[in-house]
């Protein structure tokens, strides 16, 4: 794997599409997770990239768990001090809604799997702002999937 190119793919996504609320960027947050289910179960996941937020080597593995248990909509999932339920499972992402949300309009969560990764996106906000962070999301794992990273 090109590490450089992911961490340049990364750095040039994360910075037109993360921000604070006060700014026009799409996502509060993202994260970016090694995951490759075919790999042996002794080779741990990791953090390839973070901005906007800071979870725990604890966190990671417990949210890593939810994935592999794969009873998305039976269970719900915490990252932070957040929990979220999924609303909505496509082929290779999934929708999640914030329970504890602090904003009135909603908070929410888009995960998505690529062949090695799984990009985690944080927004605020409802469908419209959901439908944005889908697409900004897309926009990064189609870019590390062409370049087969």
């Amino acid at each position: 794997m090109d590490w450089a190119s992911v961490q340049k793919s990364w750095e040039k996504w994360a910075s037109s599409n993360i921000g604070s609320s006060g700014q026009r960027q799409t996502l509060k947050a993202a994260l970016l997770i090694n995951y490759d289910p075919l790999r042996p179960s002794r080779l741990l996941s990791t953090i390839a990239e973070q901005e906007g937020m800071k979870i725990s080597p604890i966190e990671l593995s417990q949210f890593i768990s939810f994935i592999k248990r794969n009873k998305l909509q039976k269970e719900t999932f915490v990252i932070g001090n957040k929990q979220y339920m999924v609303t909505s499972i496509h082929e290779n992402w999934f929708c999640a809604r914030c329970l504890n949300a602090s904003k009135s309009t909603g908070e929410g969560a888009i995960v998505m799997q690529t062949s090695v990764f799984l990009l985690v996106a944080l927004y605020d906000g409802s469908i419209g702002l959901a439908s944005r962070a889908v697409a900004s999301v897309d926009q990064l794992a189609w870019t590390l999937n062409r370049r087969n990273l």
